[in-house]
């Protein structure tokens, strides 16, 4: 096990986005995503149509339009973008106000699960998305507004 906490990357009127950063960790898993592609030549249509995908985020929520659904029907899990591409970025939805954005790469195989750098991606938003909602039902967690307040002092265990 991991240990890691949630961090702030942006707010806006419409939306909350953070990112989960490990222990020992200089950068958070988005920006790992950032760093690893930003110069991709072969990727760099790829990562700006995510890019975009945020930035409309930013200005209209995390609807879920924008996403395509991974993981199980029972977590919050999504992809990025909800097209057809080649690159992969994972996230948590947790609503239309909150959005937490993990780590991404390319998509080689047919499934996520088929792609053990992937698949571990997935994995870690999912370990995380139950310890979270653990904190939620305690009430030690309440996602208001685009904010997830008593998340910033806790570390979580992935």
């Amino acid at each position: 096990m991991t240990k890691a906490i949630i961090t702030s990357i942006a707010q806006t009127n419409a939306v909350g986005l953070f990112s989960i950063t490990f222990e020992n960790d200089d950068f958070s898993e988005f920006r790992k995503f950032m760093e690893k592609f930003k110069d991709d030549a072969v990727r760099n249509k790829e990562l700006n149509l995510i890019l975009t995908q945020i930035d409309r985020i930013q200005k209209y929520g995390a609807l879920e339009r924008y996403f395509r659904y991974e993981g199980r029907m029972d977590d919050h899990v999504m992809a990025m973008p909800a097209y057809r591409c080649g690159l992969r970025l994972y996230c948590l939805r947790m609503s239309d106000s909150v959005l937490i954005i993990g780590n991404g790469g390319i998509k080689g195989f047919r499934t996520y699960d088929e792609d053990s750098e992937l698949s571990g991606y997935v994995i870690n938003l999912q370990k995380l998305d139950a310890l979270l909602r653990e904190d939620i039902e305690k009430g030690i967690v309440v996602i208001e507004s685009t904010d997830i307040h008593g998340a910033d002092d806790r570390t979580y265990d992935i």
